[in-house]
């Protein structure tokens, strides 16, 4: 059987340092996604919509993981990457600090051989397993190019998170670039760290915003 490790051989995306900001360009992958909006008064933690979405992102990625595993010619193991969220609004200015009217991508990076055909098959046998649902009709697999970015790994909860961005923005203006969160780039959060297991103070998060050369 064949064994692939994208967390080792993309440690430079998803291990990067919690003491610097850096740049890096993102090369294009396929992710696993589905959209949605937090609720009105909520946030991703109590909104319904988010944590059934989240259930059908992780459905998906391990039903392909063991189809890929137990298939009898060329199984393949592999494991599932972490969880990715792209967050954004579609009016006014993003604010960290007030999730309850964000828009967001949740994904979870698949491997190259994972195609559409495969997809369908595992989706279909989701279904059968749990029934349809309005989460699984949104999934799709899709390629995302993220471009030029800074990123650093935030310690500690989500709610200290505006520190940190304070840091990434002031990395970005020492060095000559525009954090283009708020102005068509989207607020991105990858998350190594399990909130229902870790304390909140060892969470670990990456946080990455894309970037351009200011003029």
């Amino acid at each position: 059987m064949t064994k692939l490790d994208l967390r080792k051989e993309l440690k430079y995306l998803y291990a990067p340092s919690a003491k610097k900001v850096e740049a890096v360009k993102v090369p294009r992958f396929q992710f696993a996604m589905i959209d949605g909006m937090i609720e009105k008064g909520q946030g991703p933690s109590s909104s319904p919509q988010f944590t059934e979405d989240l259930g059908a992102l992780y459905g998906i990625s391990y039903t392909l993981k063991f189809m890929c595993k137990l298939r009898k010619d060329q199984p393949i193991d592999y494991p599932v990457m972490a969880l990715e969220g792209l967050w954004w609004i579609e009016n006014g200015e993003f604010d960290i600090r007030k999730p309850d009217n964000w828009l967001y991508t949740v994904m979870i990076l698949q491997p190259d051989f994972i195609t559409q055909k495969l997809f369908k098959e595992a989706l279909e046998q989701l279904r059968k397993k749990r029934g349809d649902s309005p989460a699984l009709a949104k999934l799709r697999l899709e390629k995302f190019a993220e471009g030029l970015t800074m990123q650093t790994m935030h310690i500690g909860p989500y709610a200290s998170e505006p520190a940190t961005v304070e840091r990434m923005k002031a990395f970005a203006t020492e060095n000559g670039y525009r954090d283009r969160v708020g102005s068509g780039g989207k607020h991105h959060e990858i998350y190594m760290g399990d909130p229902r297991r870790a304390k909140p103070e060892k969470l670990k998060t990456i946080l990455r915003h894309p970037i351009e050369k200011a003029k």
